[in-house]
């Protein structure tokens, strides 16, 4: 199963992202479901460099992709920043939801949440 977690800030704003797992046991093709959940998150990797600006702390491993922001006090980026990390949230869900949460299940947690 893919755990996608996401951390709030107080301000309800996702400051950072964890995707972990495989999708095992998916038929026919296992590997989709993997490789959407990898696509979204690297898409907002990429988008938040591209589009918003900043440089993100991310990693990128096998069966592991995390993404963590600073919120810049530009008003404009810093929304930007936001619409892009719950675009990932939004992306996961609907993952979830065609797929089921066998495979992928979204964990909204508080920043203080480990």
């Amino acid at each position: 199963m893919i755990r996608a977690a996401f951390s709030h800030d107080g301000e309800g704003r996702i400051v950072s992202f964890r995707m972990e797992g495989h999708a095992r046991g998916w038929r026919p093709w296992p590997d989709t479901i993997c490789a959407g959940v990898s696509a979204i998150a690297q898409t907002v990797i990429g988008s938040l460099q591209e589009i918003a600006g900043i440089e993100p702390l991310y990693s990128l491993e096998a069966g592991k992709i995390s993404c963590s922001v600073d919120y810049p006090e530009h008003a404009d980026k810093a929304e930007a920043v936001a619409t892009l990390m719950e675009s990932a949230r939004i992306g996961c869900m609907q993952i979830e939801s065609s797929y089921g949460s066998r495979h992928v299940t979204v964990i909204d947690q508080a920043l203080t949440d480990n």
